[in-house]
């Protein structure tokens, strides 16, 4: 994104608690208006979001249900209308439902490729239409990529195992539309993935468990909230990077695991 006196704005999906928060919060701290994008967590978007309007000064909170067509495309336009402009997207939200080959079904699929594969191309096509109508009527000065979109992967992707099956299979849909976005919506908008390795717990795994995994890569740690967020800062910043995924795990995609974290 070029240079501007004015303050850039970021949607970032799933931003009212866990990673996607943490990401909201270093954008803000980065001085980029946040909006705040939630689904069951009204009470911790409006929190997320106070937190980034006394960062940055100006924020906002949208609910939408990923998984709705409709909803998906109504939310880049209600963003717009709040805060006057959309230079980015962090797509942080993700659903991430057990199934194995054996449970596998075309349910379970489809709600994890609407919201995993799905809602992300639907936001990245909207940023690009707003961000050509704002080319027509721009100054001299704003030229380049105008606009970036940031998705969140997995390191799964390249150490994968049975677990999780729609899930893992929704993001290698979105990892290769990483690269047909990037494509097709040059020159206006770069596309970047981010793939963490195991960075916060879940109910599925006690704090002594969590502990022992994270430590499981070549660097004897996996990747942190905070590496995380600030690999999403360098790539909504880094003007030449496009069409790629890097990868923030401590080099657990290395190493092989015939299971899912969650289910060592």
């Amino acid at each position: 994104m070029s240079p501007t006196s004015t303050p850039r704005s970021v949607l970032v999906t799933g931003a009212a608690k866990r990673l996607g928060r943490e990401i909201a919060l270093a954008l803000a701290k980065d001085g980029w208006q946040v909006a705040v994008h939630y689904r069951s967590s009204p009470e911790d978007a409006i929190k997320t979001e106070a937190d980034c309007a006394r960062l940055a000064g100006s924020s906002g909170s949208f609910y939408a249900d990923l998984t709705d067509e409709s909803q998906v495309r109504q939310l880049v336009p209600q963003v717009i209308r709040q805060m006057g402009r959309l230079d980015a997207i962090v797509n942080s939200a993700s659903t991430f439902e057990h199934d194995t080959a054996e449970t596998f079904g075309f349910a379970n699929m489809d709600k994890h490729f609407r919201a995993n594969t799905g809602a992300p191309i639907l936001l990245a096509q909207a940023l690009h239409t707003h961000l050509a109508a704002r080319q027509a009527t721009a100054h001299a000065d704003e030229h380049g990529p105008l606009g970036v979109v940031v998705n969140l992967l997995d390191q799964k992707l390249w150490n994968q195992n049975p677990d999780f099956f729609s899930y893992t299979l929704s993001k290698a849909a979105l990892e290769a539309a990483n690269t047909m976005l990037a494509l097709a919506l040059s020159p206006l908008v770069r596309v970047v993935g981010v793939a963490p390795g195991l960075t916060l717990t879940s109910h599925m795994l006690t704090d002594e468990k969590f502990t022992a995994l994270h430590k499981l890569s070549p660097l004897g740690r996996s990747s942190t909230p905070a590496d995380v967020a600030a690999t999403v800062k360098f790539a909504l910043d880094n003007q030449s990077i496009t069409g790629t995924t890097i990868l923030v795990d401590g080099g657990q995609h290395l190493m092989k695991f015939e299971r899912d974290f969650s289910l060592l």
